[in-house]
């Protein structure tokens, strides 16, 4: 999943880079890196204090000065405004031509640098001061870019641009896109309104920042309820608050149904603050988009991605749903999904996590990803020493991505651990965008991986569950599209791209964590260093086909429901009504009532009428998979036209020119569907009426 304001080893490890110059952006090698293995299954303890103290002032968070201490927020802010100031006005006086584009990557990349970073800190920062100066940073530069993708004299500077042919043709095709996208953000704006009309999609853009954020944090709250409601044998399942019990999750994976069944209702419970929210912020929503110029909030999020339009998208989605139609169970609680999928595949495939996690230690899974970055893509992935202040706790990881032949490519921050108000959720962040600077030299991308791993036992390494390990997987694929995304503009790097383009990559590692060859390679017994034997790692795939229909139809769920959302509105019913009979007809489990689960869905937020995007980037990742990876998952030409074709661009391509070229066909609405519905095990409904 991806995270952010603007939208989310070699095997021999002990080998020394050979020191050279290195090509664009690259630097020589660093002596304080060490085997990305050992940085992660020992623990280090760090003597340094995370924050200022007596030996002297910290190099801030991330290496940025000025965030030492909170305070150092609106230092940054004050910084990135003042020189969006001066951008402004070079952009508005400099006649048309490359330099346009290049003045306006300026503006975005000051004013990202800040907001990107005060995103990730206003959710993963231990310390609430942080996170508060974050998150009124991130308001503050949101409002900005608001103001200016509503600025007439400074689109009027890029309409210039746009008009004079001659200099449009001697254009590179990157620099045309970058230009035409900027352009197209002022469009979706309303920078074609009147001012009294632009004033007022500003305003409605920052109130939808507001809204955003404050539903955001109400999907996290627990629900409490007074604890003789419940059985007393089942209460010590829950927190207990003296004559009340907190329930902070829906306990999925609890053996015993009473549990499930009670966190279900009592989690999901519907809040009336919180269905305020979410029914002003699809109103906000639409407001916005129909003032703009488009019939729903759906058909503006769609402009510029791969399904182009919601029609396209209903009509893979109809086929979708009529392939798999009489797949799914019908005798099952909405609660007892999760649970018997697992029982499923225990019963099926004789899959306990507990035999598989001493193979899957942190440290050998960081080595797999290692060695199958180094065969397929030349990269090798370095533990770097972090100074005083630049890191916020002190079990976080920094990694030096490193290029055979083009040197340093960036860097990659790793939370992976469990702490008290760090959000459950596995997510990517940029923190700065890869750019070629004014000076020539390229500004080095910073990504920040976070996981929600359990915490070691002293002395013993990090063991994850099969399911860690895959997350793990597909977080670092967007993590290496930031790396190898290398664009000459900040506005497009790495995961900048398209919503239903940017999955690609991080679902297309899931098949290579999948693939028994690669697992192979890595997964070691912690203690005797015995491989996992060739049926466990086969029995460990094939298993994760087991129920893959069941999740898929969810997926469908899901996507249909945020597209009704984001469709006409007033909408016809409540959108807990519209929850109701869209799982049911959808879905096909029932609704319970008085639950509201749409109000714990937080990616109505992230991926607002997007949601879809999860299946468009699947089946694309399964149709690369298969024809470019599944033979030889080492297949290092196969890599180099990976990188060229999909990850290198950004956003910088149109995302299906970026298809064509690595499938090098043009895949059909059939094609998409038939590589989601190819990957499916329709057993899942003989066995539950079997059982």
């Amino acid at each position: 999943m991806l995270g952010g304001c603007r939208r989310a080893l070699p095997a021999a490890l002990g080998r020394a880079l050979r020191g050279r110059a290195a090509g664009q952006g690259g630097r020589a090698v660093s002596t304080s890196w060490c085997p990305v293995g050992t940085a992660f299954d020992v623990k280090q303890q760090q003597q340094q204090p995370l924050r200022g103290g007596a030996a002297g002032r910290d190099t801030g968070l991330f290496g940025v000065p000025e965030l030492s201490c909170p305070e150092g927020f609106q230092e940054a802010q004050n910084k990135a405004l003042q020189e969006s100031e001066q951008l402004v006005q070079k952009a508005c006086s400099t006649p048309p031509g490359p330099e346009t584009v290049m003045i306006f990557d300026q503006l975005s990349d000051s004013l990202c640098r800040v907001a990107d970073l005060a995103d990730f800190v206003k959710v993963a920062h231990p310390d609430f001061a942080f996170r508060e100066a974050a998150e009124e940073a991130c308001r503050n530069i949101g409002t900005v870019v608001e103001k200016l993708n509503t600025d007439v004299e400074l689109c009027q500077s890029l309409r210039r641009l746009l008009a004079d042919e001659t200099v449009m043709n001697s254009l590179d095709p990157e620099t045309r896109r970058v230009a035409e996208l900027f352009m197209f953000d002022f469009e979706i704006s309303g920078i074609h309104l009147d001012e009294e009309k632009r004033k007022k999609a500003v305003d409605l853009n920052v109130r939808i920042l507001d809204l955003c954020n404050e539903f955001l944090i109400g999907t996290h709250i627990p629900n409490k309820i007074d604890k003789h409601v419940l059985p007393e044998h089942i209460r010590y399942n829950f927190t207990a608050e003296g004559n009340y019990l907190r329930v902070a999750g829906l306990h999925a994976d609890c053996p015993d149904d009473l549990v499930r069944e009670a966190a279900y209702k009592i989690f999901l419970h519907s809040n009336s603050q919180q269905l305020a929210r979410l029914e002003e912020l699809l109103a906000s929503r639409n407001s916005l988009a129909q003032l703009v110029g488009y019939d729903t909030f759906a058909h503006r999020a769609l402009q510029g991605t791969m399904a182009k339009n919601p029609g396209i998208r209903h009509v893979w989605k109809d086929m979708l749903r009529n392939q798999m139609s009489g797949i799914l169970f019908q005798m099952l609680m909405p609660w007892d999904h999760p649970y018997y999928s697992g029982v499923l595949r225990a019963e099926r495939y004789n899959i306990d996590p507990g035999l598989y996690c001493p193979f899957f230690s942190l440290g050998a899974c960081m080595e797999g990803l290692n060695t199958l970055f180094s065969q397929l893509l030349g990269i090798s992935l370095y533990a770097e020493q972090t100074k005083r202040g630049e890191i916020w706790s002190e079990d976080v990881r920094k990694l030096a991505v490193v290029h055979e032949t083009e040197g340093l490519l960036g860097y990659i921050y790793c939370d992976f651990f469990q702490r008290p108000d760090k959000p459950h959720q596995d997510c990517h962040f940029t923190v700065r965008g890869g750019r070629l600077k004014e000076n020539g030299e390229y500004q080095l991308p910073v990504v920040v991986l976070m996981l929600s791993l359990p915490n070691s036992a002293r002395g013993a390494p990090t063991l994850l569950s099969p399911g860690m390990m895959e997350n793990l997987f597909h977080e670092m694929g967007h993590a290496m599209h930031s790396m190898l995304g290398r664009t000459r503009y900040q506005h497009v790097t790495g995961t900048r791209c398209a919503t239903d383009f940017a999955e690609v990559p991080s679902i297309l590692m899931e098949y290579f964590a999948n693939d028994y060859r690669v697992v192979n390679q890595f997964a070691r017994h912690y203690k005797t260093g015995q491989p996992l034997p060739k049926n466990m790692v086969s029995r460990l795939c094939e298993s994760k086909k087991v129920c893959a229909a069941a999740d898929m139809q969810l997926q469908v769920f899901y996507a249909v429901l945020d597209q009704i959302y984001h469709g006409k509105h007033p909408l016809k019913k409540s959108t807990t009504e519209i929850l109701k009979e869209t799982q049911e007809k959808v879905y096909g489990l029932p609704y319970v009532p008085n639950t509201a689960w749409h109000l714990r869905f937080s990616h109505l937020v992230g991926y607002g009428a997007k949601y879809y995007s999860y299946l468009m980037s699947r089946a694309v990742a399964s149709m690369v998979w298969k024809q470019c990876f599944a033979q030889n998952p080492f297949d290092r030409a196969m890599g180099e036209r990976y990188r060229r074709e999909m990850l290198a661009h950004g956003g910088g391509k149109e995302p299906m020119l970026m298809v064509q070229g690595m499938l090098q066909k043009s895949p059909s609405v059939e094609d998409f569907v038939d590589a989601l519905v190819s990957d499916l095990d329709h057993d899942f409904e003989t066995f539950i009426m079997d059982s």
